[in-house]
């Protein structure tokens, strides 16, 4: 008996598949699956790793996708977290800009408007959970710096699966 998967990857047409195959497309498909699935903060570790001179999956791509990471992400904000706050770092090389812009936190995001441009809208999405009174913003060292208090109080319920 012969399986309806067999016939799809029968030898000819694995063999003929192979042949038209060429070796940089299979390595930018890889490169571009890799950016999709390993979470950024795994990218910067595996970066780091072949920086102390440890192979890396990224390779010849690195400056492309740091190229796209700068498209992407305009304001060149880091985000992170302590064991009590979530802090959001914006560079700013013009103090004055600081007053133009707004910036508004929901419970998981961050949005900055007004900046680069007045009509711009920038929206971050934090780490953790955060409160909505306590935050803060200041301005140090050409760096915007927002001070976000995390919220511990997560509220979960159990779902009872046991009769399934």
């Amino acid at each position: 008996m012969m399986f309806p998967w067999n016939m799809l990857f029968s030898k000819n047409k694995q063999t003929d598949f192979t042949n038209k195959m060429n070796p940089n497309d299979v390595q930018s498909f890889i490169n571009q699956l890799f950016s999709q699935v390993i979470p950024e903060n795994m990218q910067q570790m595996m970066n780091q790793k072949q920086a102390e001179g440890f192979p890396s999956f990224q390779g010849a791509e690195q400056a492309a996708k740091e190229q796209q990471q700068q498209a992407s992400n305009p304001l060149q904000a880091t985000v992170f977290e302590t064991h009590t706050d979530v802090y959001v770092r914006i560079p700013l090389k013009d103090p004055a800009s600081v007053k133009q812009m707004k910036i508004y936190h929901t419970s998981n995001q961050s949005i900055v408007e007004g900046f680069p441009e007045p009509g711009d809208r920038h929206v971050i999405t934090l780490p953790a959970t955060v409160k909505k009174k306590g935050a803060s913003a200041h301005y140090k060292d050409e760096t915007l710096e927002i001070k976000l208090q995390k919220n511990n109080d997560l509220q979960y319920s159990e779902i009872d699966v046991s009769g399934l």
